[in-house]
């Protein structure tokens, strides 16, 4: 249950902006279509918490899908700022896992989608080995089997209802493939990631009970990030919402939509806002980035959208760095000369304030390669960082790791939280209260007994795997791959592995980014903020890439303003001397004729 004075205080602050008091305000459906650093988390989380008190009778409860497990934690800490708990009655997750532990565990046995009664989810090396036993049956080529990956998942994607489509006319040989990849998943009783939203989709449509069970435990859905969650999360909210009576509060912005590669289409939001049972909701100011950069944002969209900062914003700073060379060379200048005159010029400024964003990991390594040689630490939440940012798990472990290091200490994080994620992340093991009680009495003196920075990660998470991990990860369908990575990560941290020297403290660091400077993908640094971005590799044939069509040049611009608008005071762009991107010459040039644009 929220605590009605803390949400009460949140709405007036919400009071302050007539559009978010709109939104907060409604009633029925509506769609909060919200710019770069508006308030839409602020906005969503307080309505939330009002909905939960005063429109949702216990013991039903709330919904809320997020884009990624990222998303939910920021979700998951906000709403605790205002005395709300994930429990029974607030779910908060993604799309796979809400199709997941919502409606396929519980239901699929009666719902008729040609799973077995007792099906768990495939690890990765589970995934690969049946991908290669259906190339094997269908394709027959020398080709590595792992080439077809994406383009599977692509057209399984595509094809929800395959029933009702062209899905074996499309592309024949790849819905052949898709088919007998299924088929090898089904005999070891097994489902993989794609298969979470499709099969939910499939199982509301088919069954008018099952959406009627879910509208009955879930009278609200709320949405985060709609742009990124394709037809699937669309399919779900059409026959919930529109089709059983659920409530819907979605957020989201067309502009943001940098998920192309992964089914998302940002016209099923704008879709949406426009439908006549739905209230429309724009926000327009930009309370985080600075008077200057919120102008130039538009121009690196290339098209007007009428955002402003507010009358007392901050200015801001752009800077244009062209260098000589290979990425290698302009990681080091950033490392031997930008950071350096950042620092010189802001010498308060936590370097964990700083965002280093570029479009591949490999060019993070390049910056991480001249940190290190010159004695800086980094954050890294792109493919070669130290585990995978998506994992529950290892997230999960990382606050463990927090609270031996202070958290105990200072309440950040509480061991109450720390309990509660563990709670959820081992639901399916955890089903009474004697199991709950049992859980945190084990984890609680687990984590006493090990309050030391100093201590070795390899031989601190060895330990916590035994003694937690592995006992509920046994049964737990949904965590086999989770427990797959933890293991890759132990080995990296054991005797012949690569980092055999990191501490339970550096771990901990991680999470918290302090003194470290943020290397992400301009993926990964979606949702996130920073006073200092420096964007890296700002050059065609990178960004956009050679020969973009239509479709790949409207995402590469957008993915160009997510990165541009993560900053508060200042943006850094890094590129190749002769082969600036398109997008960087031209808000070079509307800033040098900012009257023109305006």
């Amino acid at each position: 249950m929220s605590d009605p004075a803390l949400y009460l205080r949140g709405a007036e602050d919400l009071r302050r902006n007539e559009r978010q008091w709109q939104a907060y305000e409604s009633t029925g459906h509506c769609v909060l279509l919200a710019g770069p650093g508006s308030g839409k988390t602020k906005t969503l989380t307080v309505k939330l918490a009002r909905m939960l008190s005063e429109d949702v009778n216990e013991p039903r409860g709330i919904a809320c899908i997020t884009y990624n497990n990222e998303c939910a934690r920021e979700l998951e800490t906000r709403l605790d700022a205002l005395g709300i708990s994930p429990n029974g009655r607030v779910f908060i997750g993604t799309v796979h896992s809400f199709s997941l532990t919502q409606i396929l565990f519980p239901y699929a046995k009666l719902a008729g989608v040609g799973l077995p009664d007792e099906f768990t989810v495939a690890t990765r090396q589970q995934s690969r080995a049946a991908l290669e036993r259906a190339h094997a049956k269908v394709i027959k080529g020398p080709e590595n089997p792992q080439t077809w990956d994406f383009r599977m998942g692509v057209y399984r994607r595509r094809f929800l209802v395959r029933e009702q489509s062209n899905f074996d006319i499309a592309d024949p040989q790849l819905a052949k493939l898709v088919t007998a990849y299924e088929a090898e998943l089904r005999a070891k009783s097994l489902i993989d990631f794609d298969d979470m939203p499709l099969l939910a989709v499939r199982a509301l449509g088919t069954n008018p009970w099952l959406r009627k069970a879910l509208v009955a435990k879930y009278p609200i859905l709320a949405v985060d990030e709609y742009q990124d969650l394709g037809r699937a999360l669309h399919g779900m909210v059409m026959g919930l919402c529109f089709g059983a009576g659920m409530r819907l509060f979605a957020v989201g912005d067309v502009d943001q939509s940098i998920y192309g590669f992964t089914g998302a289409h940002p016209e099923l939001l704008r879709r949406l806002s426009e439908r006549s049972d739905v209230e429309m909701v724009r926000l327009g100011l930009n309370y985080r980035s600075g008077s200057k950069i919120v102008a130039a944002s538009e121009y690196a969209l290339g098209e007007k959208r009428g955002y402003r900062a507010p009358d007392d914003a901050h200015e801001g700073t752009i800077y244009f760095h062209p260098c000589t060379g290979s990425y290698a060379g302009q990681a080091r200048h950033l490392i031997e000369q930008l950071i350096p005159e950042i620092r010189e010029r802001r010498p308060d400024l936590d370097l964990g304030e700083v965002a280093v964003l570029y479009t591949a990991a490999f060019i993070g390594d390049e910056v991480a390669n001249a940190a290190e040689g010159a004695g800086y630490s980094v954050t890294r939440t792109d493919a070669n960082a130290l585990y995978p940012r998506s994992s529950r798990l290892l997230r999960w472990l990382e606050q463990c790791a927090m609270w031996c290091c202070g958290g105990w200490r200072s309440g950040d994080p509480r061991l109450s939280r720390v309990i509660c994620e563990g709670s959820r992340l081992f639901h399916e093991v955890l089903i009474d209260d004697a199991a709950r009680l049992e859980f945190q009495r084990a984890l609680t003196a687990a984590l006493w007994s090990r309050r030391d920075d100093t201590l070795g990660l390899c031989d601190w998470l060895t330990e916590l795997r035994e003694e937690i991990v592995a006992p509920h990860v046994a049964n737990a369908r949904s965590l086999h791959d989770d427990l797959g990575l933890l293991d890759i990560l132990i080995a990296r941290l054991g005797p012949d592995g690569d980092m055999e020297d990191l501490t339970l403290g550096e771990f901990a660091g991680i999470g918290t980014g302090l003194n470290r400077i943020n290397l992400s993908t301009l993926h990964s640094a979606k949702g996130r903020e920073f006073d200092v971005v420096i964007l890296v590799g700002m050059e065609e044939g990178r960004l956009p890439r050679n020969n973009p069509s239509t479709n790949d040049l409207r995402e590469a611009r957008r993915l160009f303003y997510v990165g541009f608008t993560r900053a508060r005071h200042e943006v850094h762009l890094l590129y190749g001397k002769n082969i600036p991107s398109r997008f960087v010459e031209e808000v070079e040039e509307r800033l040098a004729n900012e009257k023109e644009w305006l």
